[in-house]
């Protein structure tokens, strides 16, 4: 097939993109290098079927010109704990309309990376992919990158029931492993490397005791890569995530990567950071998946727990510095 990946730079695009040329596939890449890194796709710039554009997609004419069965639209901002909200709505909006329009014109199936975020606060755990998705008060900016989010979902939709557009919507669980972004873009896993590497005292927001479910990268890329070639998937939403077992308290998952590097009988130096820190802020107290729609209908299965995933994620990640 002929794939297009939009963020092919990231952390995701850049295995994705790795993983799909070693299936056969060509792959056109285009990055804007914003949060992207040329390193992360260096040993692809030399294969003949990938071929890559520097380009931002906020301008809509950065996607004319690619023969491609499929789109991949993993470029996005995120979650504004510390940036501007108002670029998080902007941007993920602008973008997510120029895609749709290409892949309308162009009759291209479109793979759309969406987020656990979506399903908010709702206490009622596992999340399945019809469940209800609970936000909190637009007062909290944190939303923004949800909100963003279903909009990009419902946008989806609505092209299809209008437009017969092809989609896949992918709601992804807190992803690690190689090439994850070093800072709290990445997620907490990778700072709390880097400071256990460092020795040095690992910041918690709130008291540590919220809960999130990780997916190792591999597990993340074989979801997608079904998404992606299986015709079973079309027009569906998936969650690809790990099993909902593996859920971890975020301060439990410190405690973990700290005793990884640093041996099990030393003391982890943790920083408690109240959410009132960095502004009018509301976090998410557990965030688990059903994968039984993925399983069950495309036949995935993750192959990683948290415990092996975290020893790969080290190791590369000691490589960085």
């Amino acid at each position: 097939m002929n794939i297009l990946i939009t963020g092919v730079a990231g952390f995701i695009g850049s295995n994705l993109a790795k993983s799909l040329v070693n299936d056969g596939h060509t792959l056109y890449g285009i990055d804007n290098f914003s949060y992207g890194k040329k390193e992360n796709i260096a040993e692809l710039q030399s294969n003949a079927q990938f071929n890559f554009t520097e380009g931002d997609i906020r301008d809509p004419e950065t996607l004319n010109g690619f023969d491609c069965d499929v789109l991949v639209h993993l470029a996005s901002q995120k979650i504004p704990r510390y940036s501007n909200a108002l670029v998080t709505l902007n941007d993920n909006s602008l973008m997510v309309k120029n895609v749709i329009n290409t892949c309308v014109t162009d009759n291209i199936k479109l793979v759309f990376a969406s987020t656990s975020d979506v399903y908010g606060k709702n206490p009622n755990v596992p999340y399945t992919e019809e469940s209800d998705l609970l936000l909190g008060p637009t007062t909290i900016k944190r939303w923004a990158y949800a909100t963003s989010k279903i909009f990009s979902e419902q946008l989806l939709i609505a092209n299809h029931d209008e437009f017969d557009l092809t989609y896949v919507i992918c709601r992804f669980f807190g992803s690690y492993g190689p090439n994850q972004n070093l800072t709290w873009w990445g997620g907490p896993q990778s700072v709390f490397i880097e400071k256990a590497i460092k020795k040095e005292a690992m910041d918690l927001h709130g008291d540590g005791t919220q809960t999130r479910t990780f997916t190792y990268i591999d597990d993340l890329v074989d979801g997608i890569t079904r998404c992606i070639v299986n015709e079973k998937a079309n027009n569906q939403i998936f969650n690809i995530a790990s099993e909902p077992t593996e859920e971890i308290a975020i301060a439990d998952l410190a405690k973990m990567i700290w005793g990884k590097i640093n041996g099990q009988d030393s003391e982890p130096m943790i920083n408690f950071v109240p959410y009132a820190t960095f502004g009018n802020y509301e976090d998410v107290m557990r965030r688990v998946p059903s994968i039984n729609k993925i399983k069950s209908a495309l036949g995935y299965q993750p192959n990683y727990n948290l415990s092996d995933g975290l020893d790969l994620a080290i190791e590369w990640q000691k490589t960085q510095y």
